[in-house]
Formats: structure tokens, sequence, C-alpha cells
């Protein structure tokens, strides 16, 4: 009997999205799908379960959103759970237990994927977090996750060394995979023709930069350097700015131009026709334009995420251009930037963040200087894009001859194929593969057979004594190196009684779902006030210096905290807790906990400050809150 193909499960943005997690996944899955050994699954981020655009991929797709109305109402009350359900974090159990995989890829931003690393089966399905970091210092969530995430990639070197440097040397570069059929360059008669069709001259001087216009592009930069560029050698006259992106949001590129004095004819964008799917480059005039094409009406607006070109269509705006820059604060990846030196484009490129793997020796890049700064509230470093590198940079290349500037070019797609190429990463991505063992299938069985009266044998070492206690009563195998299993030896270590902490075993086996009226006393909703820190033990930390001014400020009510049971040790003792609640998801609907209309709720004020910094409406408090408390040490 022939052994069944491998299953692997791939968590991200749906492959046909035009993001960079949406094109990387098209270009991985259609890989792998390419080679007929994998069973594959796609959990695709941000879709509901059976959503129309689903069936359009060769392999099975499914949205981790809900279909039924009710339970997509519930979710709308509440953003923070609307958010992580649009991750996948609500039914991810759901879809691993169904499918069993025997390799698990998360790829995506770090907080649309740590939450998978706590899971009960996430260290046996060969699991792979492969996320973009931008800046630093690094994400503490990022850190906090590393000793427990043997396969841990970053999509640039940039992180993986700030990694390494603080000792987690296992995380390891594995960029975004670029399809790079799509593009190259076109024949110089080809060019010509591209540039005839959009009235743009041979002698024009074309500089482009495709974005998302995004405030952490830095288009005030670049037309400030391009600006100097222009008035500074009058050898560019003809210069032409080309921003492919959306006059409609972000930056007022308009404005912006009048601030710099440069003329609006020297602006060009890239305008697709919403009926026919026909582009033109041309000065910016308006969106909803009458397309030129098909003579539709309100239809030509600039590109965008929802309305784009194809890939085809992008690679002839990039054979349009000269030369390519691309100044930003910070990125991921940034797949322009390889789509560009694919194209064969010397790339002027930021070099900070992912900046400075487009800047390596022989990449094609000519690196612009920065000077840092930081930004409000998460402090992470930023770059300032110099404009007087722009403008030094562009007259460099505009001064190159032919042949110096097709070898720079040349050198830059092949940079670009060795380092970002799906063959490249899709290689690296088979052998890793390949090189996991098949499953168990039973592993995902786990949970399914508490036993809360099951015997344990009190003879074995404290190791092996605890380790029965998850694999007999809560039906679970358990790592060593697992966190809770950590906890719960530390808490041996100390002295508490084994029989405390089997009481807690057989406890958790007899229930069948978190309930909050579990851990309630019966002081009555109007005396509780319940304080949610899920983790990290340093906010967990934190979160007590302000427990005594709550305690203050609602005299007589009972301070609940909830958090996960590996913090609890964090607030044994602690004079203000009343009482712990470990932590789960429906603790984070607030509009349950504290009552709505005639429903009284569980407290009479919740906080949850581990997610009031993501602008979620949470602080009404049904307006009986007594605010500005202080903190105290």
């Amino acid at each position: 009997m022939s052994q069944r193909k491998k299953r692997v499960l791939f968590q991200s943005d749906f492959s046909l999205a035009k993001t960079g997690f949406g094109r990387n996944a098209k270009a991985v899955l259609s890989y792998l799908y390419s080679t007929n050994e994998y069973e594959i699954l796609h959990f695709c981020g941000g879709l509901s379960k059976n959503h129309s655009s689903l069936c359009q991929t060769p392999w099975k797709s499914v949205g981790c959103l809900p279909d039924n109305p009710k339970e997509v109402e519930r979710l709308n009350q509440d953003p923070k759970q609307w958010r992580m359900a649009s991750y996948g974090a609500l039914e991810l159990d759901n879809v691993i237990k169904e499918f069993k995989p025997d390799v698990y890829f998360a790829v995506q931003d770090i907080w649309g994927v740590d939450f998978a690393v706590e899971r009960d089966w996430f260290q046996y399905t060969n699991p792979v977090i492969w996320t973009t970091l931008d800046s630093l210092p690094l994400l503490k969530s990022s850190l906090e996750i590393a000793p427990n995430v043997k396969n841990y990639w970053i999509w640039s070197d940039f992180a993986t060394k700030e990694f390494h440097k603080l000792g987690h040397e296992h995380v390891k570069t594995v960029h975004g995979a670029v399809e790079d059929k799509f593009f190259r360059r076109l024949p110089d008669e080809q060019r010509q023709i591209a540039r005839a069709k959009n009235n743009i001259s041979d002698d024009d001087f074309i500089v482009g930069f495709v974005f998302r216009n995004q405030l952490r592009k830095s288009v005030p930069n670049l037309m400030e350097g391009f600006s100097l560029f222009k008035k500074s050698n009058e050898e560019a006259k003809n210069a032409k700015l080309l921003l492919h992106t959306h006059f409609s949001e972000g930056w007022n590129i308009q404005k912006l131009a009048k601030e710099y004095d440069i003329d609006t004819k020297d602006i060009l964008t890239t305008y697709i026709c919403q009926v026919c799917k026909s582009y033109e480059v041309a000065n910016f005039t308006g969106e909803n334009l009458q397309c030129k094409n098909c003579l539709s009406k309100d239809s030509l607006v600039t590109t965008n995420v929802s309305v784009g070109v194809s890939e085809e269509q992008l690679n002839e705006v990039y054979n349009l251009m000269d030369v390519y820059c691309h100044p930003f604060t910070s990125g991921g990846q940034e797949f322009p930037i390889q789509e560009a030196k694919l194209s064969e484009l010397i790339t002027l490129v930021t070099n900070y963040s992912c900046g400075e793997d487009q800047c390596t020796e022989d990449s094609g890049s000519i690196p612009l200087n920065w000077t840092e700064y930081r930004e409000h509230q998460t402090e992470f470093r930023k770059a300032s894009t110099c404009p007087h590198s722009i403008s030094e940079s562009l007259l460099k290349v505009f001064r190159m001859n032919d042949t110096e500037k097709r070898q720079m070019e040349k050198q830059s797609r092949a940079w670009a194929l060795e380092n970002y190429s799906i063959r490249s990463i899709g290689l690296k991505i088979k052998d890793f593969i390949d090189s996991c063992d098949f499953i168990d299938e039973s592993v995902y069985e786990q949970g399914e057979n508490k036993n809360p009266d099951a015997e344990i044998d009190n003879s074995l070492d404290d190791t092996d004594w605890l380790a029965s206690l998850y694999e007999k009563i809560l039906d679970r195998k358990i790592l060593k190196s697992d966190q809770g299993f950590m906890y719960w030896m530390s808490k041996l270590n100390q002295g508490i009684a084994r029989q405390e902490i089997e009481n807690y075993f057989r406890g958790e086996a007899s229930k069948k779902q978190f309930c909050i009226d579990d851990y309630l006393d019966d002081e009555g909703s109007d005396n509780r006030i319940l304080f949610v820190m899920p983790r990290t033990a340093s906010d967990v930390f934190l979160g007590t210096s302000l427990f005594e001014s709550i305690k203050d400020n609602y005299d007589g009510c009972n301070l609940y905290v909830a958090t996960d049971f590996k913090y609890f040790e964090i607030l044994d003792g602690n004079p203000h807790v009343h009482k712990l609640i470990p932590y789960s998801p429906e603790l984070d609907n607030v509009f349950q906990l504290e009552g709505n209309g005639k429903d009284q709720g569980y407290f009479k004020v919740v906080y949850a400050p581990h997610f009031y910094t993501q602008r979620i409406s949470c602080y009404q408090h049904n307006g009986r809150d007594i605010i500005d408390f202080n903190t105290k040490g």
C-alpha cells in the first residue's frame, strides 16, 4: 500500500489577494501544487469560510471567518475578536483537527500568528512561523515566542541578525517568494511601443515608485529629492516621476508637488478601468474618469488594492521606467523592489530594515542614506530617507553610460532570481517539507478522552508524575519544554503539594467548556472588577502597579484578574487580588462581561489594557467607571 501524500496547511492571506502575503501564498502554493506531491489546504485570512472566490484555486482553500450571520454579528460587536478571527484564531483548532496536517505554515505579521504557538497541537505539526519584522527594537511578542518555535523564519536578514544578537540563533531568513515569470525586461521595440502608447517620449527620464499610498512610504522625501535633482541639473529637464499608486488615500501628492515646486505635468500615475481592465499611464486629473478604451463613464481610477493591474500590465509599467526609487521608513520585504530588479531596473533603496537586504554587494541597488527617528508610542526606530541622497543617486544613474547601466541592470535581475525567485524559495520550502516526518494522526485527537477519575502513580518522580497528569487526565502528550509544564514543575520545586496540582488537573478535565460563573463568588456583579491581561510575564507584572489604585477607586469591590495560568505565580499572594481566572478568549468580550441594557453582566467594570491601543471601543464601561487612577509601586 502506497504511503499517503504529506498534508500541508498554509495559513496566510488568500492567494489571489493583492497583498505581499497573498502574492507569496500564490507563488509558494502554485509551486508546491505543481509537484503533485502534497495535499494542500490554504487557510485564508479575512475571508468567510465558503467565500465565492475560494473556488478559483486548484488546491483547497477555506476562509477563516464564519458564514453564520448571527456569529458574524456577535464578532462585530467586539473589534478585537473580529480582528483575531480574521487572522484565523477562532477556527484554527477546528481546521487543524479536521485536516490533520503533517506540516503547518503560519505566514503573517507576528500578531496574526503568535496565538498558534500556545495551542496544544502546535509542537506536533512540524510548525513554521514565517513572519515579517521591519523595525528595531524587535516586537516583544516576537521574542517571547522564540524559544518555543523550532522553525522560526523571517522574511528579512535585517531582523534575523537581531534575533541572533539576542541569543536566538535558530532563527533563519527565508525571503518571501516572488513569481518571477511575470517580470522581465521587454525587448527595446516593445518598450518604445509601450512608451508611445502612454505618450512618454524616448527622451523622458522616468523615475518610478510602485507602492501602497501609506504613511510609511516616504513620498515627501522622494518629492523633495526629485525636485532637487531637476533643479540642480539642467540636462534633467525631461525627468518625470511615475507614481504607481492610489491618489485618493494616504499622502496628498498634488499638494506635495506644489510645496516642492514640481510641475504636476512631471508626475505620472497608472489608471485602471474597472470595466474593461485596460490601463494607461498619464498625469493625474482626478478619479472616476471616463475610460478612453471602452468609453465607460466613471470607471477609470488610479490603481489600488481593490482594483489593480495584472502582473503582465505591471511588468509593462516597470518597463516604462529608467530607474526605480523606493524610499520608506521600514518594511518587511517590499515586493516592488524585487519586481523592479527582475524587470532589470537599477533600484535606489533606503538602506534600513529590509532595505539592508536589497543593498548588498552585487544586488543592483544604490543605497539611500537616512536619519533615524522614533515612532510615537511604539518607540520603533524608523528611517527618514535623505532627499539629497535621492537626488545624488538619481544623477548617478542619469549620467551612467549605456554599457555601465546595462551591466548593473542585468546584475539586478540575476541577484533577484538567486535570492527571491520562486525557484529559489520554493526549493527551500520543498526541502523542508520533505525532511519532516509524517505526523501520527492520533495527536490530533488529544483532549477528546479526558478522564478526571484517572489513576495516577504517585511513586513516579516529579517529571514523570506531572507528564502522567497531562497524558492520563487531560489526554495530552506534553513536551518537557512546554511553558505550562515548566510552570507546574516550578510550583513543585517551590513545595506546592502534589494533591493541589492534581486537583487542578482533574478540575480542568471535568469542564466541558469555559464558563465564567465557575470562577465567581456570590458578591454580585456590582461588587466585582475584572482586569484582563492574557500575557506576557512583563505585562502582567506591570499591570500589578494599577491594582491598589483600582481598589481605592472601587471601594468594597473584589478585583478578579484573568491571565494565562502560567503567569499565576506572578500574582500569587498579591493583597489586592481577590481571585485569579485562567484566561479564555471569551474574556475579551467587554460588552458581555459588563452587561448591556437590561443584562447586568458579570462585572461592574472590565479593564482590558492588552487591546486598548488597538483603537477598540472598550473604555465606556456604561459611564460608571472612575477615571484617572494612578499607578502605585
